[in-house]
């Protein structure tokens, strides 16, 4: 797909970044010769390359030489690194639990219809139609003992931040537990979490955190 107007394919932006960065070997003059170097140094990638992509269509890594089929799917006839290893482990508090100020576990998450920031997914009209703003979603108990009710105007306040946004009351979600999807940057979720990191993963805990919730107005 060629670029619009005078846009640069992202091949050719990355590699002025890098080179602008003062990284070496970024000269690639197409992403024929990108998949090359790939190849060269992947060994699950040894055997893909553009000219047997234009003859047969595709090809599944691992593709470790020329000659290799490619790899359909794995764990065919037994897993890969034969039984599966399971680990027993002990739970973990996450690093911040509701209390007295903040009396509920905020998670944040997708939904079927926008993805990420919404950047694309906002633009279509018939997604934006199907969910056009952002909610926060309530278990029927907790919005009685707050006096909210569905469709009301809410704030949503961490220690990090605060967003506002409306409310549905829904028994789909355990009581103490809100839920706020994260593609809207009007209402952005994320402004509420916080960035602990996951003592084994060493992710960021962007999925739980306290919050507390009142009407606006």
């Amino acid at each position: 797909m060629n670029p619009p107007g005078n846009a640069l394919a992202d091949w050719e932006i990355t590699c002025r970044l890098a080179q602008r960065m003062g990284a070496e070997g970024f000269d690639f003059p197409s992403p024929k010769k990108i998949m090359e170097e790939i190849a060269k140094l992947t060994p699950s990638y040894a055997g893909i390359s553009y000219e047997r992509l234009e003859e047969l269509g595709f090809l599944h890594w691992p593709c470790p030489a020329a000659d290799h089929p490619g790899t359909p799917y794995l764990h065919r006839d037994r897993f890969t690194r034969g039984l599966g290893h399971f680990h027993a482990i002990e739970f973990k508090e996450p690093a911040e639990s509701p209390d007295q100020d903040y009396p509920l576990t905020l998670t944040t998450g997708r939904l079927i219809f926008h993805f990420h920031t919404g950047s694309m997914t906002r633009r279509s009209e018939k997604l934006h139609q199907e969910v056009p703003e952002a909610y926060v979603e309530i278990h029927p108990d907790d919005a009685s003992r707050i006096s909210l009710k569905r469709g009301q105007r809410v704030r949503v306040q961490s220690r990090r931040g605060q967003i506002e946004l409306n409310v549905r009351v829904t028994k789909r979600i355990k009581p103490g537990i809100v839920f706020i999807p994260f593609h809207f940057a009007e209402a952005a979720a994320n402004v509420l979490t916080h960035a602990a990191i996951d003592p084994v993963a060493k992710i960021p805990e962007y999925k739980v955190c306290a919050v507390k919730m009142e009407a606006i107005g």
